[in-house]
């Protein structure tokens, strides 16, 4: 009896390539299956979303401040002196730190020293003895328009700015007893008008040096001095 030997070992090794073959070919499959399941898909990663160019924003100017109640007009210090209207009188006015004092003369027997105030807008009401009241406003600084009420009557007068040595000036004393007190306006153009009390009794004053003030009253040498408030 004849061996199978090489016969058996061929059909041998063809059934075992066989077998191998398939077992291969199942584990290939399930093994790229499972490598396509396992792997999730891959999404390419958003594009960034271009920024919008942001245009800088203008920095916010300095705000302006806010405007504020208008400064108040502060009445200047200053001298006045003026006629009334009717030409009987004259006036004077001195203004300083919003506080005025006026004298109103005829250069006779009528005179009357008034003060007050100054309100911003330039009006004043100044007052004296015996209920005299002068009512007035500042014009632009140049002028004071305004009337005066004394002894029943009214006088509306208009005083410019002076000048040195225009103004209002003034010059007490006692003199051998008597009480002396003098009043001046020097008008522009060196007109003057004042009124000498003595002892309550008025009368024309005599003229002063305009440049000095200096004045002689009763045979003595006294110094009149600008007015002011």
């Amino acid at each position: 009896m004849k061996r199978p030997g090489p016969l058996l070992t061929l059909l041998a090794g063809l059934l075992l390539g066989a077998f191998m073959l398939s077992l291969n070919a199942t584990t290939g499959t399930k093994s790229a299956s499972s490598y396509r399941e396992a792997s999730p898909g891959v999404t390419a990663p958003p594009s960034p979303t271009p920024s919008s160019s942001t245009t800088p924003s203008a920095s916010p100017s300095p705000s302006s401040p806010s405007p504020s109640k208008s400064a108040k007009t502060v009445p200047p210090h200053a001298d006045y002196a003026g006629r009334t209207d009717d030409d009987s009188s004259a006036v004077a006015v001195s203004l300083r730190g919003g506080k005025a004092i006026a004298y109103f003369c005829d250069g006779h027997d009528k005179e009357s020293w008034l003060k007050g105030d100054v309100k911003d807008d330039g009006t004043m009401k100044l007052t004296g003895r015996h209920g005299a009241e002068l009512n007035g406003t500042l014009k632009d600084g140049r002028s004071i328009r305004g009337t005066v009420d004394l002894g029943g009557r009214r006088y509306a007068f208009t005083a410019d700015k002076a000048v040195k040595p225009s103004g209002l000036y003034r010059a007490t004393a006692t003199v051998r007893g008597a009480t002396l007190d003098g009043g001046w306006i020097v008008l522009p153009g060196g007109r003057q008008v004042g009124i000498l009390d003595r002892d309550g009794r008025p009368s024309a004053a005599p003229r002063i040096d305009p440049e000095t003030g200096a004045v002689t009253l009763d045979g003595e040498r006294l110094t009149a001095q600008p007015v002011t408030p």
